[in-house]
């Protein structure tokens, strides 16, 4: 494909840059913007549609706003393409999400135009204020700005800021970039809201312009400001006969709806209010995927798209007519249907991710029985609990690095109370190109020290088909199943359903010199690098896979040690407190002489790149399996 020339672009290496651009011209700037990330997108994949929505919205912020001096703090930060390109990251935008490249998402330490880092929704709210707080503190005539889209509005977080942003001291501006989506169509009541929101026309054309007329014939102070804040909620009261706007009940200016793709009109508006005391919010209407017809007719599917021809919208997803093992979440998808066809008390739950869970299997079957709670995980936990209460069994789906955010709903709503929620998370392990902040590192270390729940890590497909059949019999209390992003590892792994005895791991391999214990899917490569040193020196190799992290398999860890000297455990998960450590403590507890060597992802936070690159750097796979296990025989 011929490579695209730009008029504005290829000479924008700063905001300082953009805004020597006549505004007559920023739509050409807009065009090229989109042309481009389109281009990159479809050889690097990344996020698309979501960064096509927010281009004239990033436009308009830098020509308006003196960045990096003023802050603009991103929400879900896959809407931050533009942001990066526009901000000298143009010419190495091709190493987006690859190995020691640039992150796909706002980073603090890669540009001092990234006021703060985000992977996570619902975030910018809170740390904006604090930002804006600072620089009032400090007498600073800095201008702070949230901008928060695709469903972040539906997280607690973001109404916990929003909440405090009324009551603290600040000018922030909050521009709510609202395409009604996540990564599906969002759910709830506050995205009715907001679509009644935009109805109210006349309203926000009297309120604005008459807000205009007073702030700038009259001198007034703060007092008397508020005063005429107040008045605005009376006359939208008496002019829409509807509740308050629920910003405005807050006493957080409201402006807009405007149309968020006309970027001459955002650029008017917002140098127009940026100035304004006290905090305000800019509702914005875009489109996900503006500009590119597949993404547009497509948004879910072009979230994300992967590779593709850029010029047809063909995706490049053939795999040349092979036959492939289906992905974890088909696995979990397709049996959460099949087991709730069976028993009628199933429910799925999920926050914001159906389709990424593969949830939507169920969903399109049995709609009635499937709750996308929005961007909420805690309110995901709690309200299985509460499901499970009254005697459902909910199957609560959240990726490992999103239950962190909901932490203390596991501890408080689900094991304190012993109520049977079956949580499954997804993306354990190396998740890759989105990077540190999706990592799915820590759940079999931040849950290990939860009373009343049990943990399990299926090998295969077919374990995660036995250990949610498992789980969903009655008495088996608060359960944890994790496993991995991506394929799995069998074709025919349609087994039939099989009671897995809770805390019961099995011996894979028979051996002599020393042991090797594995958790969940490491037991894959284990089991390479144990054929391959056995090939080369002629050691015997024992191997186990534990299955469960609690209750640990105490019978089965005193065979090992009385058996062996030596052991070796392999996780896909932070080595500091996780299933290694469990080991440990268990040899320490019972006074085995017997050397552990824990094997898993050290004590950092592991950076963005494919997943066979990263766990290539960690030495956990296959080839780095092989190297330790050597190391250890050469130490016998």
């Amino acid at each position: 494909m011929t490579k695209l020339s730009y008029k504005y672009l290829s000479n924008i290496n700063s905001p300082d840059d953009l805004k020597k651009i006549d505004k007559s011209q920023l739509h050409v700037v807009c065009q090229e913007l989109r042309d481009f990330i389109i281009d990159e997108v479809s050889k690097s994949p990344g996020h698309l549609g979501s960064n096509l929505g927010a281009i004239e919205l990033t436009v308009a912020l830098h020509y308006v706003f003196n960045t990096p001096y003023d802050r603009i703090v991103w929400d879900v930060g896959h809407q931050a393409y533009a942001h990066k390109v526009l901000t000298g990251r143009r010419d190495v935008f091709h190493t987006n999400r690859k190995l020691n490249g640039i992150s796909g998402f706002p980073k603090i330490e890669e540009s001092e135009f990234d006021a703060f880092g985000v992977g996570h929704a619902s975030t910018s709210i809170s740390a904006a204020l604090g930002m804006a707080v600072a620089a009032k503190m400090r007498g600073e005539d800095r201008k702070v700005v949230a901008v928060i889209g695709d469903g972040a509005m539906t997280g607690g977080l973001a109404f916990e800021g929003l909440n405090n942003t009324s009551m603290d001291k600040n000018d922030m501006l909050i521009i709510l970039n609202d395409n009604q989506m996540a990564i599906d169509p969002i759910k709830g009541g506050f995205t009715q809201y907001l679509v009644d929101i935009t109805t109210s026309r006349t309203y926000n054309k009297i309120r604005y312009r008459f807000s205009n007329f007073i702030m700038k014939v009259f001198s007034l102070d703060e007092e008397r400001k508020n005063k005429i804040i107040r008045f605005n909620n009376s006359l939208k009261t008496a002019l829409t006969q509807k509740e308050h706007n629920i910003f405005e009940g807050l006493n957080i200016r409201y402006f807009g709806p405007v149309d968020g793709h006309d970027v001459e009109n955002l650029i008017r508006i917002l140098s127009e209010i940026k100035n304004f005391k006290g905090p305000k919010v800019l509702h914005v209407i875009t489109k996900k995927g503006k500009g590119y017809e597949p993404a547009e007719k497509s948004v879910t599917v072009w979230h994300a798209p992967g590779k593709f021809d850029p010029e047809t919208g063909e995706r490049l997803v053939g795999n040349n007519g092979i036959q492939e093992p289906p992905l974890f979440q088909d696995v979990f998808g397709e049996t959460l249907l099949e087991l709730a066809k069976v028993n009628e008390k199933i429910i799925g739950v999920t926050p914001a991710m159906p389709s990424g869970c593969s949830m939507t299997i169920m969903q399109r079957e049995i709609p009635e029985r499937v709750f996308d709670v929005g961007i909420a995980e805690g309110h995901a936990v709690t309200f299985s609990a509460g499901l499970a209460k009254e005697g459902m069994v909910p199957f609560c789906n959240i990726y490992s690095s999103f239950m962190q955010r909901a932490y203390d709903n596991v501890i408080h709503d689900v094991a304190l109370q012993k109520l049977p929620v079956i949580m499954c998370l997804d993306r354990a392990g190396i998740v890759g190109s989105d990077g540190a902040t999706h990592q799915g590192q820590f759940d079999l270390a931040y849950m290990r020290c939860i009373p009343n729940l049990t943990i399990a890590a299926p090998r295969n497909e077919m374990e995660l088909r036995n250990l949610m059949y498992t789980a969903q019999l009655p008495g088996k209390g608060a359960f944890v199943i994790r496993y991995p992003r991506g394929k799995g590892f069998n074709l025919d792994w349609h087994n039939e359903w099989q009671e897995q005895p809770i805390g019961k791991g099995e011996c894979l391999k028979e051996g002599s010199n020393f042991a090797v214990v594995t958790i969940g899917t490491m037991a894959a490569p284990a089991e390479k690098a144990i054929n391959q040193l056995e090939n080369d020196t002629g050691l015997s190799i024992a191997h186990y896979d534990a299955r469960f992290l609690k209750p640990l398999d105490e019978e089965l860890f005193h065979e090992i040690c009385k058996k062996f000297t030596k052991i070796v455990t392999v996780e896909d998960g932070t080595i500091e407190g996780g299933f290694g450590s469990a080991a440990l403590e268990f040899v320490s507890d019972n006074n085995y002489s017997v050397d552990v060597n824990r094997l898993g992802i050290p004590d950092e936070f592991i950076e963005h790149g494919l997943p066979k690159e990263l766990y290539a750097q960690l030495g956990l796979d296959a080839d780095g399996l092989y190297k330790s296990f050597k190391k250890v025989a050469g130490s016998q």
